[in-house]
């Protein structure tokens, strides 16, 4: 049954910013390739959150699916873990709560899929100023991804706009040719949920600080390899403040990725089964 579409689960963490999901939400409603389950990871969001997701999926017919935990301060790892759990897709997409995907997002991530790979795209950071001023009727008429305009509201020059003046094959050029090795971003990755759990999800000892990529580096260490689409699949990044960024969570996190690395670890004991109730090998 070589047509059957493969099914996808598209997972994001949000905590607290209704405002910003709002217009991510509109992102993921125009997309060219419909049918995704989304699955809303919430690190302990008050209910305006649930109240906005409510809300979206009745104007959008969006699939959406809701997973909350307590507020424990950032646990974006464990909240992650617990949405893949929830989630049903056979192949999973992962961006942010404050990432607009363009149209074709889903459908270059679908496309680019193949077993032993997992992609990582890229992303287009727009100012504070342009963040909030963005509309629904930007994101869905796509003027929010047209350098022009963007540049018209201030977002900045040609270079930092660029990934978004690439299409087609130059797009595909410009990934051949990027000396940006391909990691696994919480922006905009995407991976075969088998791959996934056989890492055993992210490692929840790890709080702020690329704890996206540990899972890379875990995957890659497991023949699993990276595949560059960061200018082929792209989102708008919205702005916010980072009061969770802590440099002892930082340095905690190198030291656990060095060990990956040195290790060569394909499995985190601290991920979606925990060391408590692990199945035994």
């Amino acid at each position: 049954d070589g047509d059957r579409q493969m099914t996808i689960s598209v997972v994001f963490t949000t905590f607290n910013n209704p405002a910003w999901l709002e217009k991510v939400l509109w992102g993921w409603a125009c997309q060219t390739q419909v049918g995704a389950e989304i699955v809303i990871a919430d690190d302990g969001s008050g209910p305006d959150t649930g109240q906005l997701i409510d809300r979206m999926r009745e104007e959008t017919g969006l699939n959406l699916l809701h997973v909350w935990q307590e507020d424990e301060g950032f646990q974006k790892s464990r909240i992650l873990n617990k949405a893949i759990a929830a989630s049903s897709g056979e192949y999973l997409v992962f961006t942010d709560g404050d990432c607009i995907p363009r149209a074709d997002f889903l459908a270059v991530h679908a496309q680019l899929a193949k077993p032993g790979r997992f992609l990582s795209g890229g992303y287009v950071k727009l100012p504070m100023a342009v963040s909030e001023a963005l509309q629904e009727d930007d994101v869905r008429s796509g003027r929010a991804f047209s350098p022009r305009w963007l540049r018209k509201q201030g977002a900045g020059g040609v270079k930092r706009l660029a990934k978004l003046s690439t299409k087609g094959w130059l797009s595909r050029c410009a990934d051949a040719l990027t000396t940006t090795r391909p990691s696994w971003n919480g922006h905009n990755a995407s991976g075969w949920r088998s791959d996934i759990e056989a890492a055993n999800g992210f490692d929840e000892r790890m709080q702020y600080g690329g704890q996206d990529r540990e899972l890379g580096e875990r995957l890659e260490n497991a023949g699993v390899r990276g595949k560059q689409i960061r200018y082929r699949a792209v989102c708008v990044h919205l702005d916010h403040a980072r009061g969770y960024a802590r440099m002892d969570s930082i340095r905690k996190n190198k030291t656990i990725r060095a060990e990956t690395r040195a290790t060569g670890r394909t499995r985190t004991e601290f991920g979606i089964t925990g060391s408590g109730e692990s199945t035994s090998p």
